[in-house]
């Protein structure tokens, strides 16, 4: 019994140790690669580039729209939730034991952890490594840390990460000068860039795109002042 108490505390510190040291750095670092890019550079899929394009900007030079356009698309109780969404989670968990179709559950803080550390996949040992390293980004970094990382890695269409590559691709401005059109049209196509495209939207793309613009009215530019406090 000891031995085995010894091996659980052992396994114990090692988890939160090793968990802390790829997480607490990047409250001030930058990242140089990210697992979702390195999946894609060594097993690139159909339609990735040789070359991907890639740009870091800080958080104030990434408008205003652009921050509040993935919000409102794609997790618009960012400011009031601890990084997870408890109840659809839960639910996701559930269809997954029984069989039925995987449910997406994830917020802006749980796909930013994915696309930082984690590899493809819906098993629920992954979802708990991710819940566990989005509780701890959401301990150790801000809101606006979290929504600044993960407008530069994610993909906005085949090898395009992060939203500067994204708004010189298909607009020829800087992610500052995104108009609030622009801003929704990247945001609609998060879902799957490989599917979507901001260069040819499909009517599906469109009427996302006149909904995600209908939320960012009612959410308000006001709905970022928190996260611009936490400076």
């Amino acid at each position: 019994m000891k031995w085995l108490l010894k091996a659980c505390f052992t396994v114990a510190v090692f988890i939160i140790v090793s968990s802390l040291l790829i997480t607490f750095p990047l409250k001030y670092i930058n990242p140089i690669f990210w697992s979702w890019q390195l999946q894609r550079e060594f097993n690139p899929p159909a339609l990735y580039p040789a070359d991907a394009k890639y740009h870091w900007v800080s958080i104030d030079n990434i408008s205003s729209s652009m921050q509040l356009a993935v919000i409102a698309a794609e997790d618009q109780l960012f400011l009031s939730h601890n990084g997870i969404d408890i109840e659809s989670t839960k639910q996701a968990i559930d269809d997954m034991i029984i069989g039925k179709r995987f449910r997406g559950a994830s917020t802006l803080s749980q796909q930013t952890v994915k696309n930082l550390y984690l590899w493809p996949g819906k098993s629920i040992t992954r979802k708990a490594i991710e819940a566990w390293l989005t509780l701890l980004i959401e301990w150790q970094w801000d809101k606006q840390r979290i929504l600044e990382i993960y407008l530069n890695i994610v993909e906005f269409g085949p090898g395009i990460y992060g939203v500067e590559a994204a708004s010189q691709h298909y607009f020829g401005v800087s992610a500052k000068q995104l108009s609030a059109a622009q801003s929704a049209r990247l945001a609609a196509v998060l879902p799957n860039p490989y599917r979507f495209s901001a260069a040819a939207p499909s009517t599906y793309q469109i009427k996302r795109e006149q909904w995600i613009r209908q939320q960012m009215r009612q959410l308000g530019l006001a709905y970022l002042r928190p996260i611009k406090l936490e400076r």
